[in-house]
């Protein structure tokens, strides 16, 4: 081998010394930070793990997934990517909606229990039935209705109501029978048309002439015995002095709610009873007002 000469040897160490610089630049980032534990459990080993990547990936991530232990970085673009608060993890936002679609809706069914619980409307007081029952009659124009009528002996007979308030009533029969009843404001004519009879009898006479007054007032103009409501029906029980023959007892039947007036029922001083029931009524009902004329000069019995 050939020595080298003093110059050579100072060549030397000045590219040495030039190079020192350039591997400064490549040392490992654990030389130019503060070691937070010793040196020697810092030396890099080529056989340490290498760095997780899955936050780098776009995907859905867990809710919270807990963040992973990473290794000290070994340069300073690992020490940036570890040090930057990750951002919040949520699904995408189809997936969000395709949860939404699937979770099932529950329809709570309280309306309709709230209906089947309803407690039944509370009966009328008796003072708001003979209310009820006073207007009833004074709004009431004209009434149209089938009626059947049973009398005392139990025979039953049919035909058409006719009423026009105040003062006028017409009763007509269904054949065979040949009755008619008619009431004009003034009186009241009872016709036999097949024997060609009229009797005549003041309106103050008959059991019903509260019923045709203009104002009708329950309790002062009619005696009320007592009122039942067994909440399928309302009784108005009335009792009249005046009527002809001696005293008479009423009973007026009404719905719940004393809207209907469905039947009546006199019992007069003989105790002979007379029930007339009511069907297909028709209220404000225009009626032709030849039906209440009475034909005074036809009369050919009863009283004058």
């Amino acid at each position: 081998m050939r020595p080298l000469s003093l110059a050579s040897l100072a060549t030397a160490l000045s590219f040495g010394a030039g190079a020192l610089p350039a591997m400064g630049q490549t040392l490992p980032i654990e030389l130019i930070m503060p070691p937070s534990r010793s040196v020697a459990a810092q030396r890099f080993s080529r056989s340490a793990s290498s760095l997780p990547t899955a936050f780098f990936h776009r995907g859905p991530m867990p809710a919270s997934p807990p963040r992973p232990v990473i290794p000290r970085p070994a340069n300073a673009e690992q020490v940036l990517a570890v040090t930057t608060p990750l951002p919040p993890s949520r699904p995408p936002a189809a997936e969000m909606q395709e949860d939404f679609d699937n979770e099932p809706m529950a329809i709570a069914p309280f309306a309709t229990a709230a209906v089947e619980l309803a407690p039944p409307a509370r009966p009328l007081s008796n003072s708001a039935v003979v209310e009820k029952a006073n207007a009833y009659f004074t709004h009431l124009n004209t009434l149209v209705a089938d009626f059947s009528q049973v009398g005392g002996d139990g025979r039953r007979v049919k035909g058409t109501l006719f009423l026009q308030r105040p003062g006028k009533v017409r009763f007509e029969y269904d054949p065979p029978s040949n009755l008619q009843v008619i009431a004009d404001g003034r009186s009241v004519a009872v016709r036999d048309r097949k024997l060609a009879t009229q009797d005549l009898y003041s309106i103050s006479q008959t059991p019903l002439k509260f019923l045709l007054r203009e104002r009708v007032n329950l309790g002062q103009d009619i005696r009320i015995t007592g009122i039942t409501n067994d909440g399928d029906s309302v009784r108005i029980h009335l009792q009249d002095s005046s009527t002809l023959g001696g005293t008479s007892r009423i009973t007026l039947y009404f719905d719940p709610q004393v809207e209907i007036l469905s039947q009546w029922r006199i019992v007069d001083a003989q105790g002979f009873q007379t029930m007339v029931m009511l069907d297909k009524i028709e209220r404000g009902r225009r009626i032709d007002q030849d039906m209440f004329k009475i034909q005074y000069e036809a009369i050919l019995g009863g009283n004058n």
